[in-house]
């Protein structure tokens, strides 16, 4: 299995402070966001490699990054693009490594602007005694007024996804998708067929979406602290309470 950390955005939101640092690579507690990724990733069972895959203008960033990491391989990717407007966007960066592997493997999929302080081996026996469905991770962030920027999950008695609406202008609930996907081996080919129908490989949420209503996703509770690092604010929220 490989885990690949999605970290190909240009920070548009958080321009004042990363304009010349990729989100993945601002600090928490004195700690690159990533870092944190990476310490969740390095326990789980049969895992041979980390991926990160960025753009050009932040490549040479997280080469240097990279260098300072010792275990588990780390492998950078550079997606080509250069500019926001150019952006291949998650699935497409998705899309972009994947068709470049030569051998199918399983893969974890993890935001590098994702953080959370619940480890990742409850959540891996739970996706792996789902094969080969898709397996998301959720978090219920208690505000349904704050759910209208997320990905709104319900799940039927057994944890199957039964409805997924991306960024709801009237959210049923509170519980959203985190950017943290198990996709097995047999489902890395749904994503051409999402392609084709949708003409589109832009934001993982529509693909999740699409994934529930042809496929079968399950997904699963994560509770503790969990930050979206998207704004200046909600980075100041995990800077003044998110703890090691």
């Amino acid at each position: 299995m490989k885990a690949l950390i999605l970290a190909g955005g240009y920070g548009t939101r958080l321009a004042a402070i990363a304009k010349n640092t990729p989100k993945p690579l601002l600090t928490v507690a004195d700690k690159p966001l990533i870092d944190y990724a990476v310490e969740k990733l390095r326990p789980v069972v049969g895992l041979t490699e980390i991926v990160v895959v960025t753009n050009n203008k932040f490549y040479e960033n997280f080469l240097q990054w990279a260098k300072s990491h010792t275990g588990t391989e780390i492998r950078v990717v550079n997606d080509g693009t250069n500019t926001n407007e150019e952006r291949l966007g998650s699935v497409g960066d998705l899309n972009y490594v994947w068709s470049k592997e030569r051998v199918a493997d399983d893969w974890l999929i993890i935001g590098g602007d994702n953080l959370f302080d619940q480890g990742l081996e409850v959540f891996m026996s739970w996706a792996v005694s789902k094969e080969p469905a898709v397996t998301i991770g959720l978090y219920d962030i208690g505000d349904i007024k704050a759910a209208v920027k997320f990905g709104v999950c319900a799940l039927d008695k057994e944890g199957k996804v039964i409805s997924f609406q991306e960024k709801p202008e009237h959210p049923a609930s509170s519980k959203i998708a985190m950017c943290l996907y198990y996709f097995p081996k047999e489902t890395l080919g749904y994503i051409e067929e999402f392609r084709k129908e949708s003409n589109t490989l832009d934001a993982a949420g529509s693909y999740i979406k699409w994934l529930s209503e042809k496929k079968n996703v399950y997904g699963f509770n994560f509770s503790g602290k969990w930050y979206d690092i998207g704004s200046i604010e909600s980075l100041e929220d995990a800077r003044a309470h998110f703890k090691t």
